[in-house]
């Protein structure tokens, strides 16, 4: 997905906001007033702004994977097949819609060079990597390759924009 070019100006206030929010996303307005040193009302206004400008796009509880049996994290660099004279979708558009419908991608990304995309992939398991890699990745018409790298440690892992 490819975002609008367009900066919003923020100001020092707009930013210590949005710091605070992305400390802590279910703070309340008048604590945030107080971090900011605004008045709750004053506080509201610029936070509702910042959400119709789309600076603020969600509000999510983030989650710890391994809670939720989701142990292994794995990269995985995937290379599509540049024509398809099957289908009447380009390998891309193919590829970009079958990556929406697979819960085991949290992440995909467009990259230049060797390879065309980045997935990030979480799953229960190494049984559980495999048979995604085999049943479901590899047997996509449009991908020719991948090459998969292994998360061993977290050595930073955040959602903060450096602001």
């Amino acid at each position: 997905m490819f975002y609008m070019n367009t900066t919003i100006e923020l100001d020092a206030i707009d930013r210590r906001i949005l710091q605070a929010l992305q400390a802590d996303g279910r703070i309340g307005y008048d604590p945030l007033a107080e971090a900011v040193g605004l008045s709750p009302s004053a506080t509201l206004r610029r936070v509702k702004r910042l959400e119709e400008q789309q600076v603020i796009k969600a509000y999510v509880a983030l989650l710890a994977p391994e809670a939720v049996g989701l142990g292994l994290t794995a990269y995985l660099n995937v290379r599509l097949e540049k024509r398809s004279a099957l289908h009447q979708r380009t390998p891309v558009e193919l590829f970009r819609a079958a990556v929406q419908a697979w819960p085991e991608v949290v992440e995909c990304a467009a990259l230049s060079g060797e390879m065309d995309y980045l997935l990030r992939v979480m799953v229960r398991d190494m049984a559980h990597y495999s048979r995604f890699v085999i049943d479901t990745l590899l047997e996509h018409p449009s991908v020719q390759d991948c090459k998969t790298s292994f998360v061993l440690d977290h050595v930073k892992n955040t959602t903060a924009l450096p602001l």
